[in-house]
């Protein structure tokens, strides 16, 4: 899916933005993310490790001039490790204006899930710590809503990424 295609929201759908969700795998599961959160997707490029950061974050990547953190889902949720594939996607999201990707199996659509039809979520899993919005319905599908925020949010992994975009911005001067 290119970024052309997630800016082909048509003018009904633009009202219900906030229902549209860009879905992926991870493991055996598939989760969703707000398309109002993706820039865009990318396939799995060079990542330049970086020290001293959370075991999920993976490094950096070099788009198009842009130093952006990258996040793999699956060390996230603490999932069993796997190789990487020809599959295997970069989604840059806008969290807070700090662009940031997240390493995951499998790009599969962007669907519209109404409110009814998202419930609250299950208790927490090991490794999911809060990160779950609400589990969406979508025909005979259900998909693991994820609250980027939350997924975001631990303390480390802000200080980590300020870090990185200052220290991005000093190299651009």
């Amino acid at each position: 899916m290119s970024q052309e295609d997630l800016l082909m929201i048509d003018d009904d759908e633009e009202d219900n933005i906030e229902e549209m969700f860009l879905t992926f795998e991870v493991g055996e599961e598939e989760y969703g993310v707000g398309i109002i959160n993706v820039t865009e997707i990318v396939r799995l490029q060079k990542i330049i490790e970086v020290p001293d950061v959370p075991h999920y974050v993976r490094g950096v990547i070099n788009l198009r001039g842009k130093v952006i953190p990258v996040i793999d889902v699956r060390k996230r949720f603490s999932l069993p490790d796997t190789e990487y594939s020809n599959r295997t996607t970069i989604i840059v999201l806008d969290v807070e204006e700090v662009p940031t990707g997240l390493i995951v199996d499998r790009v599969n659509e962007v669907i519209e899930i109404p409110e009814d039809r998202i419930d609250a979520p299950p208790r927490k899993q090991k490794g999911e710590d809060g990160v779950i919005q609400g589990m969406g319905k979508h025909g005979d599908r259900v998909c693991i809503i994820l609250d980027i925020d939350h997924l975001l949010s631990d303390e480390q992994l802000a200080f980590d990424l300020e870090r990185i975009k200052h220290s991005t911005k000093e190299e651009a001067a």
